[in-house]
């Protein structure tokens, strides 16, 4: 295989992560914090890396294989991780390697697990780092979802295969895509930090809550999160901009060439929120009928909570483990279910829980009327045999790398509430876990190296949809 195209291609990316670790650099320097010659000595490193890469590795990009694909999206995330870790070693939290790999891991894949301690006195500049690694991820994620995982059919991913988009030239293609989505990206980006300006936060904290929320990511300045600010109106906004980064992007795009209609009548949109509104109905008359509190009470924080679980954001105003066993159940079926193809959100995602439901009604009606011809739907459309299979293949490699991951947690020395929410959490992309050590209230500090490790792999199988690492252990891949 051919690998020059591919570090070329991280290379470039970091470049960008070089250029970005400037920004936290001149915020520091800015409020006369020490910590700007950390991120400048960063950026130096990464930037010499990422030209180096570039200049050395100089290639025609026109004929990028599909097995090249694999590679480089598993690379862009593990070496964006690695090089994002630099500031968090060398800042004055003086976190160790695994701490500061584990928290850049969870800021590029959107997770939003951290080990950090008093972000309140944290400095701004690796307040702002912390934002802009899910920022990137985010946007990130949108791409390969849209251009990249299609062409390589993960999961179900080609029935999202945009028209006229050869396999042959993934590179070219995923750069016009890029281009339209990360228009739209920065502009939501721009009025969430408006709108969260507007309803009380300074500008750093609009800024950067506007940041991690598009991106569904759930990293805070505070150790309270959301919770800190106390204020309904950031509350419901920021509910609104966690939905905003759940639905599919490339309708952003349709909705701006002046097509309100996919928006409406897209059935993944609508399944995801009946499932959030249900979600939220319930929880919010558990919270009322337990005298936990008052009716507009309990829908805000039902609403929040539940969208922040169910998104994978991992923003938390209040400790939900205390409203009751009802309410952890349903929180952690939502962490499993994500939000939409094609957005900032992870877990299963909504589309494959209709391929899997429209799959099983067709069986369900075939063994009713056995000389009856049955077809799955999805959005009026049949459901390909290779799309349904690739559906059910990736539900069961989620259920073996859940159980897997659980597993080796628990034989870190975690508990078993921990270790399974920890799991659930990790391969989801959600963030907080359950219980008292890595619930809404606390943090991933206290755990053991190898269970960050191994959380971190786990927040890397999740975010690139398991095939898409997985597949890279194949024998017959590197063979061919």
């Amino acid at each position: 295989m051919e690998l020059r195209p591919v570090f070329f291609i991280i290379g470039i990316l970091i470049t960008v992560l070089a250029i970005a670790m400037i920004i936290p650099a001149i915020v520091d320097a800015a409020v006369g914090h020490p910590d700007w010659l950390v991120f400048s000595k960063a950026a130096a490193v990464t930037l010499f890396t990422g030209v180096s890469m570039m200049l050395t590795t100089r290639s025609r990009l026109g004929n990028f294989s599909l097995r090249q694909a694999f590679v480089m999206t598993n690379l862009a995330w593990f070496v964006i991780a690695v090089f994002g870790a630099l500031p968090f070693t060398f800042s004055e939290l003086e976190l160790s390697f695994t701490d500061a790999f584990f928290e850049s891991m969870s800021g590029v894949t959107t997770t939003g697990a951290t080990v950090i301690v008093g972000l309140d006195f944290a400095p701004p500049g690796i307040l702002l780092w912390r934002a802009i690694l899910q920022w990137l991820g985010g946007v990130g994620i949108i791409v390969m979802a849209v251009a990249i995982l299609p062409v390589l059919q993960v999961g179900g991913m080609q029935m999202f295969r945009v028209e006229a988009f050869d396999t042959d030239k993934v590179l070219p293609r995923a750069a016009q895509i890029a281009g339209g989505i990360s228009i739209i990206y920065v502009f939501l980006t721009a009025v969430a930090a408006i709108l969260f300006w507007s309803v009380g936060m300074n500008t750093f904290d609009a800024v950067a809550h506007a940041m991690t929320s598009i991106a569904t990511g759930g990293f805070s300045t505070y150790d309270a999160s959301v919770g800190h600010f106390a204020n309904p109106a950031v509350d419901w906004t920021m509910s609104f901009v966690m939905v905003l980064g759940s639905i599919p992007f490339v309708l952003y795009l349709r909705v701006i060439r002046g097509d309100l209609r996919p928006v409406f009548a897209d059935a993944q949109v609508r399944w995801f929120f009946c499932i959030l509104g249900a979600a939220i109905v319930l929880v919010a008359l558990w919270l009322v009928a337990t005298s936990l509190m008052g009716p507009l009470d309990a829908l805000r924080y039902a609403t929040f909570n539940v969208i922040s679980v169910m998104t994978g954001s991992g923003f938390s105003t209040a400790d939900y483990n205390a409203w009751g066993s009802f309410v952890l159940s349903i929180m952690f079926v939502l962490m499993f279910v994500g939000g939409c193809a094609g957005s900032t959100t992870c877990g299963i995602k909504i589309f494959r829980l209709q391929v899997l439901h429209s799959t099983a009604r067709a069986q369900l009606q075939r063994l009713m009327q056995p000389n009856g011809v049955f077809f799955p739907y999805y959005n009026k459309k049949p459901i390909p045999e290779a799309v349904a299979s690739s559906v059910m293949s990736f539900f069961f490699l989620f259920a073996v790398c859940f159980a897997l991951l659980t597993i080796g947690l628990g034989l870190t020395g975690l508990d078993f509430v921990t270790a399974v929410s920890g799991a659930a959490s990790a391969i989801a992309n959600v963030g907080p876990g359950l219980g008292d050590v890595i619930g809404p209230s606390g943090t991933y500090a206290t755990l053991p190296d190898s269970a960050k490790l191994l959380l971190s792999v786990g927040m890397l199988l999740g975010r690139l949809e398991l095939f898409t690492v997985l597949i890279l252990l194949a024998p017959s891949f590197w063979r061919g």
